[in-house]
């Protein structure tokens, strides 16, 4: 797999002046490379809009580093300490359900012991038993998909014999099946001791590692020509048991307990996914916590990505004079560049803006390295010409992939890192070929509220989504007004309290997107650089969790639509998701109520009664995901709706969960009456407020005729002034 001439990561997102971040870097060509600090201005390379705009910070950190490539090792996998065998005989064994026809074998279970190796596999030849000489036996025969199999292999060094096999229990009305191999092994040695690596041999080998679930893996002493109750628990082997890892045991961990006498405890690496259901799952549970018996299995995919895993080249100090803001470090050697975001907070002691803008980090992890598959030859010429970020995620999987995509055997990714390289959180980088704007999303279309700020001499401090999760409401005290990005989508439950604390606190809250507080992640202090997405029951979604496993496997929550917690968005926004087309934006016209005497001074500057007729986001202010005002779901009953939505293009369709069959809501009522964005306003008796512009596309309408003003601009000043007086 291809990769960049230099990239890194960080191992955080943001942090204060003062404090450090580690930097870990990989140069392809293991050249000498340059890192210079450079302040984020403007992350769109539109040139008909604000382009890509850096402050050099050269003065503060310009350094020069003997580079290193730093591998990357894909896939997940188990390991523990191999068990001493006493004795001339012992069987390997697990339940396995692949996940996908592949064209290898597959390692289930490989023991490299002090002096012998013994390694099970399964794969298009059935089930095979491998000796370190090159021995094996194998038993022919097809493992479905879709079914749980026993599989085994047996060695007995008295006799010389080696055994491999499987049985398949009987289901629904197809009967039982047992496949066996046997092959001559004189002089082979049991392994002893060691290591056993579960769903691989040699970690991050391509083509070796396993997809799918395992469960019960176990070595015991015991010779196997067959298996008559492939089901039998852990438990159940008796004094047979040398060593067992029993994975209903610590799901919410990265922990693996051993059982039996010689059973040690064991480790998982690159995250395999657990909170799955298992070869005894009955569904009479749907949570693992209830049941974890039922969920005693692991799911491992050959491209899993926690963590890249490289030692830190130096560590960056923020300068104490940094201010808050978008920063990167600037990475260049003789084949190419790259860069490293992160944002600055406030020092906690030094006096704090009015106005504070909340990065979206969780959204743009859950994002990162969105492969589209439509980079195509429009595109790089685009990229080109505008001298846009010339790297994609479709060309460097080696990087991993995001929660909208799907592992090789079609089931969705449920976890995202920033411990790796995030090409699409990148200044310049390009999601659409957009022929009415910029094509920007996330990181690079964020910056447009950033330069806007900056345009019309409004001071301001960044925290992030991280943050607030860890901080919670104490962290958004000293602010008058909190700014969220244009797709502040996914969120904790402790960042939703913030919010909410924040607003009956008597704070502001301007909410300058859609489709945001749509999703609920996953989230474990023992991994804090990962989210997890299980995306259950209905909603948008690029996949759909399986049956039984909707609980998030790092904090046992059920998952999906924060609407299926009820917590449905406009309970902090005041508005929710409520349509999406292409990527395509119209305009807002504003409401009969938006003349009031109480609400009319937002619109004090703005001309006309439509507005937002142009922007970098797709050429309007609404577009592509809008939110409406909804009393039912949360919208206070004194919110007022003083813009909508007008023009829409005929591909904006009503949400998949608002309805009960087309064309009627779930309230009855007609389904295209939901295809609109309510652009509305609250003031609370406390001195709380919220405005929600309810639009993707509306930061990029802050831009207009070619700078940072226009109706849209007017109005969204008119609102951050008023609320951080």
């Amino acid at each position: 797999m291809r990769e960049l001439p230099v990239t890194g990561y960080l191992d955080r997102l943001s942090a204060r002046p003062g404090e450090a971040l580690d930097v870990m870097v990989s140069v392809r060509e293991a050249t000498r490379y340059r890192c210079r600090l450079v302040r984020v201005l403007s992350a769109d390379p539109n040139p008909a809009g604000p382009g890509v705009r850096f402050e050099e910070l050269g003065h503060l950190h310009d350094t020069t580093h003997a580079g290193r490539r730093q591998p990357i090792r894909l896939g997940s996998w188990g390991e523990a300490p191999g068990p001493a065998i006493d004795g001339a005989r012992a069987t390997w064994t697990a339940l396995v359900m692949p996940a996908l026809t592949q064209a290898e074998q597959r390692v289930v279970l490989h023991h490299a012991g002090e002096a012998a190796t013994l390694t099970l596999t399964v794969g298009p030849a059935g089930v095979e038993a491998v000796l370190a000489d090159g021995t094996v036996a194998h038993a022919a025969g097809l493992l479905r998909h879709d079914r749980w199999h026993r599989v085994w292999a047996s060695l007995d060094t008295a006799t010389g014999r080696l055994v491999a096999g499987f049985h398949t229990p009987d289901q629904l009305y197809e009967p039982a099946h047992t496949a066996t191999g046997q092959s001559p092994a004189p002089g082979a040695a049991v392994p002893q001791g060691g290591i056993l690596h579960m769903a691989v041999a040699e970690p991050g080998t391509p083509g070796q590692g396993f997809t799918g679930k395992i469960e019960d893996p176990a070595v015991l002493d015991a010779f196997h020509t067959d298996w008559p109750a492939p089901l039998v628990r852990l438990t159940d082997h008796g004094d047979a048991l040398i060593a067992g890892w029993d994975f209903a045991v610590g799901i919410g961990t990265q922990a693996i307990a051993g059982v039996g006498r010689a059973g040690q405890d064991g480790t998982l690496h690159n995250l395999p996914m657990r909170g799955v259901v298992g070869a005894r799952w009955t569904g009479a549970e749907q949570c693992w916590r209830h049941a974890p018996d039922h969920y005693a299995a692991i799911r491992f995919h050959d491209d899993d990505l926690s963590d890249c895993g490289w030692t830190p080249d130096f560590a960056f100090h923020v300068p104490d004079e940094l201010k808050s803001g978008a920063y990167a470090l600037h990475l260049t050697c003789a084949g190419g560049e790259d860069w490293l975001p992160f944002y600055v907070l406030a020092s906690r002691v030094s006096p704090h803006a009015r106005v504070a803008f909340l990065a979206p980090t969780f959204t743009y992890q859950a994002y990162g390295n969105h492969a589209l598959g439509w980079t195509n030859d429009a595109l790089r010429a685009r990229m080109a010409a505008w001298g846009a970020y010339p790297h994609t995620p479709d060309d460097h999987p080696i990087y991993g992939r995001c929660t909208y995509n799907h592992h090789p055997d079609g089931s969705g990714i449920a976890f995202a890192s920033r411990l790796r390289p995030l090409l699409t959180m990148r200044p310049g980088y390009l999601t659409f070929n957009d022929k009415a704007g910029s094509g920007v999303r996330h990181y690079a279309s964020d910056s447009h509220l950033l330069g806007w700020l900056e345009a019309r001499g409004i001071d301001y401090d960044i925290v992030t989504d991280d943050d607030l999760h860890d901080e919670g409401a104490a962290l958004l005290a000293p602010y008058r007004v909190v700014l969220t990005g244009g797709h502040p989508e996914y969120h904790t439950a402790e960042t939703l309290d913030a919010l909410q604390a924040h607003v009956r606190g008597g704070g502001r809250l301007c909410y300058l997107g859609g489709n945001g507080f749509y999703w609920r992640i996953g989230r474990s202090a023992d991994l804090p650089h990962v989210v997890e997405v299980r995306r259950a029951e209905g909603g948008v979604r690029a996949w759909a969790a399986e049956p039984g496993e909707y609980h998030h496997q790092l904090d046992g929550h059920y998952g999906g639509l924060w609407k299926r917690n009820r917590r449905d968005p406009q309970q902090v926004a005041t508005t929710g998701f409520s349509t999406q087309g292409r990527y395509e934006a119209a305009w807002f016209r504003r409401t009969d109520a938006s003349y009031r005497p109480d609400v009319a001074w937002l619109f004090d500057g703005v001309e006309g009664e439509t507005f937002g007729h142009q922007g970098l986001n797709s050429g309007g202010a609404a577009g592509y995901e809008l939110d409406r005002a909804d009393p039912r779901l949360g919208t206070p009953d004194a919110a007022v709706v003083v813009a909508r939505s007008e023009g829409l293009q005929p591909g904006f369709l009503p949400l998949m969960e608002d309805l009960r069959f087309p064309p009627q809501a779930l309230t009855g009522e007609d389904a295209a009456g939901l295809v609109r964005g309510d652009m509305t306003l609250f003031e609370a008796a406390n001195g709380g407020a919220v405005f929600a512009a309810s639009s993707i596309s509306f930061i990029g309408a802050l831009w207009h005729d070619g700078a940072f003003g226009g109706p849209v601009s007017r109005l969204l000043e008119n609102v951050v002034r008023r609320f951080a007086a």
